[in-house]
C-alpha cells in the first residue's frame, strides 16, 4: 500500500467514520447468512418431505425381496439411506454457493475499491470536510513547543530522581531514630543473663541522658568570671619568663650525661662494696658504655633528675 493510497483510506475513514474494507466485509457477510439460511431452509424441507415422494423405496417395491422394512415407533417406514444421501447433497450445494459467492464478491470488492470508495489522488490534497469548517489551525501563543516539552519532560525526570533520593534519605532518617530512641529508652535489667564484657557494649544505654542534672550555667558564669584573673597572672609571668637564666637550648647536656654516669658508677662502688667485695674481685664485671646508658636509662625514668641533684649538692 502506497502512501497515496493510505491518505485516501484515511480521507474515507474520517468522511464515512468507518473504513471502506469494513463496509465490503458486512456486505459478504450479510450475503453469506443468507446462503446459510437458505440451505439449512433447503435441508429441512427435505427431511421432512416422505422419502418415497423423493424417490426413495420404489426399487424395494419391484424386487423379489420379501424382507420386511424397519420401521420407527409410528409404524412409519425408515429409509437410512435417504437422510445421508440428503445431507450430502445440501453439503455439495452449500460448498458450490460458498465458491460462488467468493469469487463474485473479490470482484465486487475490486470494482468498488477502485470506482466507487475511491477519490482521486491529485484531489485528496485539496479536499476538506465539513467539520473542518471555520476550524482555527493557528496556535496560540502560550502553546507548547517541542523544545518545552522536552524542557519538560527533563524537569519531570530530575524531579523522580529527587523523589526517590529523598524517600532513600527519608527511611535512613527514620532508621536511624529508631535506633537513638532504643538508646535512650531505659533498657530493662533481666536477672537471668549476666553482665560480661561482650554483651555490656551492646546493651549500653544513653537514657541517663534524658534524666533531670544541675544546670551548667552557674558554672559556666563562674569559669566565665574567672577569665580576667587568669588573663592578668598570664601577663604577670610573661615578663619572669623573659628574664630566665638560661633555655632548654643553651644547656649544657653533655655535662649533665657525665655527672649522671660518675654517679652511677659512685653508688654502684659503694653498693659492691657493701656487698664484701673488693676492686680486685671487679675486674670481670665491669659494664660496657652500652649498660651504662641502659642503667642511666633506667635512672632518668625512675627520677634521675633527683640523683643529678644529689650529685651538684655533693
Amino acid at each position: 500500500m502506497t502512501d497515496s493510497t493510505r491518505q485516501v483510506d484515511a480521507l474515507l475513514t474520517e468522511h464515512l467514520r468507518y473504513t471502506p474494507l469494513s463496509l465490503i466485509d458486512d456486505i459478504i457477510n450479510t450475503v453469506n447468512a443468507i446462503i446459510y439460511g437458505a440451505i439449512q431452509a433447503i435441508e429441512n424441507g427435505l427431511l421432512s418431505t416422505p422419502p418415497p415422494t423423493l424417490g426413495f423405496g420404489t426399487e424395494n417395491t419391484s424386487s423379489t425381496n420379501l424382507s420386511i422394512p424397519d420401521t420407527d415407533g409410528d409404524g412409519n417406514i425408515e429409509y437410512p439411506e435417504a437422510r445421508i444421501e440428503i445431507e450430502n447433497g445440501v453439503h455439495q450445494l452449500e460448498t458450490l454457493l460458498e465458491a460462488t459467492v467468493d469469487k463474485t464478491f473479490d470482484k465486487f470488492e475490486i470494482y468498488t475499491l477502485r470506482n466507487i470508495l475511491t477519490v482521486p489522488e491529485d484531489l485528496v490534497p485539496w479536499m476538506r470536510l465539513g467539520h473542518y469548517e471555520n476550524l482555527n489551525l493557528n496556535l496560540p501563543p502560550t502553546a507548547p513547543t517541542p523544545d518545552s516539552i522536552h524542557h519538560l519532560r527533563q524537569t519531570l525526570q530530575e524531579t523522580r530522581k529527587l523523589n526517590l533520593a529523598l524517600r532513600h534519605e527519608s527511611a535512613r532518617n527514620k532508621a536511624l531514630l529508631g535506633q537513638l530512641h532504643t538508646l535512650l529508652s531505659p533498657t530493662p535489667t533481666n536477672p537471668t543473663t549476666q553482665d560480661t564484657p561482650d554483651n555490656a557494649t551492646t546493651t549500653q544505654s544513653l537514657s541517663f541522658l534524658t534524666k533531670s542534672h544541675p544546670p551548667l550555667t552557674p558554672h559556666a558564669q563562674f569559669h566565665i568570671s574567672q577569665l580576667p584573673a587568669l588573663r592578668a597572672l598570664l601577663a604577670s609571668l610573661r615578663p619572669k619568663l623573659k628574664t630566665l637564666p638560661a633555655t632548654a637550648e643553651n644547656v649544657d647536656w653533655e655535662s649533665r650525661r657525665e655527672e649522671r654516669r660518675q654517679y652511677i658508677e659512685r653508688r654502684t662502688r659503694r653498693v659492691v662494696q657493701d656487698g664484701g667485695l673488693e676492686e680486685e674481685e671487679m675486674v670481670g664485671t665491669k659494664m660496657t658504655g652500652e649498660e651504662v646508658a641502659s642503667l642511666e636509662r633506667v635512672v632518668g625514668a625512675l627520677g634521675g633528675r633527683e640523683g643529678s641533684d644529689v650529685v651538684m649538692e655533693e
